[in-house]
């Protein structure tokens, strides 16, 4: 994104004007909204200008405005034409957020290790922001477990924990990708574990990873937070597949 919150940076690559006709128009559109400096909101010439402008037929025209859609770089609307949006974030939330999508242990794996990225591996700098209110609203946080009603609201509760942690890194960037997986954190939070679990297993796993916080232990922190995230590894099917 470009300093102004309104611009999207779409400035087109180096690459010749190779593959389909559709992608060639794709390109095509690409560069004419940032040469002209588009912005959200602004509107691109019509249907009939861009068959001129690109010598292309309606219909490559057609689907290559349908795949900036998909994106969530345009929006097409009756009598108004294609205008500028940016609903890229929202296409991604999309992307995780189909209630019927099985987990199966090969994407439990996949994200369980892209958060032991984000929250172990990020030892050092949580260490060097921790304050003492971090570690207080943390250990608010989960004493809501000790109240648990069921798997839904526990797993809330959790995923609030884990959003609090990474927040101490102070990366809006990190926080929105959270945003985005968070349905299928959820569905492994869900699936992972027992309204048992989350009442005591849970539970304690989480105040250890405080206590080790709280020691300026980065060992014991990583140890104790990186064997919480695979809890629930043995629920998942091993040749299941993904259903969306």
């Amino acid at each position: 994104m470009a300093d102004n919150r309104n611009d999207i940076d779409l400035a087109p690559s180096a690459s010749p004007e190779t593959g389909s006709a559709v992608d060639i128009v794709v390109r095509q559109l690409r560069t004419l909204i940032s040469e002209e400096g588009l912005k959200v909101g602004d509107s691109l010439p019509t249907e009939r200008e861009l068959c001129a402008r690109f010598d292309a037929s309606r219909n490559t025209v057609r689907e290559a405005m349908r795949i900036l859609k998909a994106y969530g770089l345009v929006e097409v609307r009756p009598k108004i034409g294609a205008t500028i949006t940016d609903n890229r974030m929202a296409r991604a939330f999309e992307l995780f957020s189909f209630n019927t999508m099985e987990v199966s242990r090969k994407s439990f794996t996949d994200v369980q290790a892209f958060r032991d990225l984000i929250e172990v591996r990020s030892a050092d700098r949580i260490f060097e922001e921790l304050q003492e209110k971090d570690l207080a609203e943390l250990r608010e946080i989960n004493a809501n477990l000790a109240d648990i009603r069921d798997i839904q609201e526990a797993s809330e509760v959790d995923y609030g924990f884990h959003v609090r942690l990474i927040s101490i890194l102070g990366n809006n960037a990190i926080l929105d990708v959270y945003s985005v997986m968070k349905p299928i954190i959820l569905r492994i939070m869900q699936k992972g574990k027992t309204r048992r679990t989350f009442m005591t297993e849970t539970y304690d796993e989480h105040e250890g990873v405080i206590d080790a916080m709280a020691a300026r232990d980065r060992l014991a922190f990583e140890y104790r937070l990186r064997n919480h995230l695979m809890v629930g590894f043995k629920n998942f099917s091993e040749d299941m597949e993904e259903k969306a």
